[in-house]
């Protein structure tokens, strides 16, 4: 974990930019961020800000065009691909909007199977995965296929998943776009007790009633960062 006084992330200068057809899209323009580690910070701003690029550059699934980012004291520039597998792998968490379990593994074997591939003990992964699913209140669900779930227990049991590797940090895409709002809500709380045990969280949402869980809202427009700004919920007990 990062050291005290040193964000577990730091962004300088991130800016992404994609080519298709000679036409430049800048989809990121001189982000600086710092997270530090036990924050819960929401990423906001209308369609097509650049918060779904920022969180990929932060979850390691693309790589800025320019800037530096440091992961737990450590830049993500010199990772091979190997490497930077292994990091996603360890130490981040992911949640999606739309849950990315798959449809022929049950609930323990999804949550189990990012596990797999650390060459962890069986009964370590046991171990992990019922304490994941006893988190999020699913552990009664661990023979189900997703399709016999609802919307709202797919995505608590995509969180178990996440969790389950104990991550540095979770990085959640609208990952209640596909609930209802009662379902969402639960979500919400499920992430903010996540936070409250610990977890460092940095969520894209859309909707401004969900900015108010995270400690810190961060606001995009066109690609750069136009507004910080403290939560309610930050001072409320």
């Amino acid at each position: 974990m990062a050291t005290t006084g040193e964000p577990l992330i730091r962004l300088q200068g991130i800016k992404k930019v994609f080519y298709t057809d000679e036409v430049e899209t800048h989809a990121l323009s001189d982000v600086h961020l710092e997270i530090a580690q036990g924050e819960y910070i929401a990423i906001a701003g209308p369609s097509g800000c650049g918060k779904t690029t920022l969180l990929s550059i932060l979850g390691l699934l693309d790589t800025p065009s320019d800037g530096a980012y440091i992961l737990d004291g450590r830049p993500v520039a010199g990772l091979d691909a190997a490497e930077r597998a292994r990091v996603r792998n360890r130490q981040i968490g992911f949640i999606f909007q739309a849950f990315n379990l798959i449809g022929d593994l049950t609930v323990y074997e999804n949550v189990e199977l990012p596990l797999t591939y650390r060459g962890m003990s069986s009964s370590e992964r046991k171990e992990r995965v019922h304490a994941a699913l006893e988190r999020v209140g699913m552990a009664h669900r661990v023979r189900h296929f997703p399709a016999q779930l609802s919307g709202g227990q797919q995505q608590r049991v995509a969180v178990a998943r996440a969790v389950a590797g104990d991550p540095a940090i979770l990085l959640a895409d609208e990952p209640t776009g596909n609930l209802d709002s009662v379902n969402g809500e639960a979500v919400m709380d499920l992430l903010r007790e996540l936070h409250r045990n610990g977890a460092t969280i940095c969520m894209v949402t859309h909707d401004p009633r969900y900015e108010e869980h995270a400690d810190r809202s961060v606001h995009l427009f066109d690609g750069r960062v136009v507004d910080e700004q403290t939560a309610i919920a930050a001072h409320l007990p």
